[in-house]
């Protein structure tokens, strides 16, 4: 039985962690959308599919993943889009706390900054691991959500 539609994509230095990253999506029941690059192109930029990745995203209240080589670059492009909430993990904890905190709908990290296993992990625990509704959250959460509607306008 699928579990949900993840939408995955990267650049030149995520790719092939990119295509890792699906297959173990796809043995754990999840759909995958791969929004691309489809192959290895060294002269690919990473704004044009972060920018797919949370458009879907977007469209569907669903989730993304976004990979590049540090994460940095994908997640700047990520939360400039607004309902967008990225966030850039390098571990387990900021997985977990990433959506048990934050309750971010797009996770970004970076080919060369994690290690496939690693990766792998995070994903799963960033998956699986549910947003906890507490006041202090919430109320974080709409801050920032505030934040964007007041420079969205500008």
């Amino acid at each position: 039985m699928i579990k949900e539609k993840i939408y995955i994509g990267s650049d030149h230095a995520g790719f092939e962690l990119k295509e890792e990253i699906k297959k173990v999506l796809t043995e754990e029941n999840y759909e995958v959308e791969d929004l691309g690059p489809y192959e290895y192109d060294f002269n690919d930029d990473y704004p044009d599919y972060a920018v797919k990745v949370c458009e879907k995203v977007l469209e569907t209240s669903g989730r993304g993943i976004l990979i590049c080589g540090s994460g940095q670059g994908m997640d700047r492009v990520a939360n400039k889009i607004p309902g967008i909430h990225a966030a850039v993990c390098w571990d387990e904890t900021s997985a977990k706390m990433a959506k048990e905190h934050g309750n971010v709908n797009v996770l970004c990290f970076g080919e060369k900054t994690v290690k496939p296993e690693l990766a792998k992990k995070m994903v799963k625990i960033w998956l699986e691991t549910p947003f906890t509704p507490k006041e202090k959250h919430i109320r974080r959460i709409s801050k920032i959500k505030e934040i964007e509607k007041k420079y969205m306008k500008k």
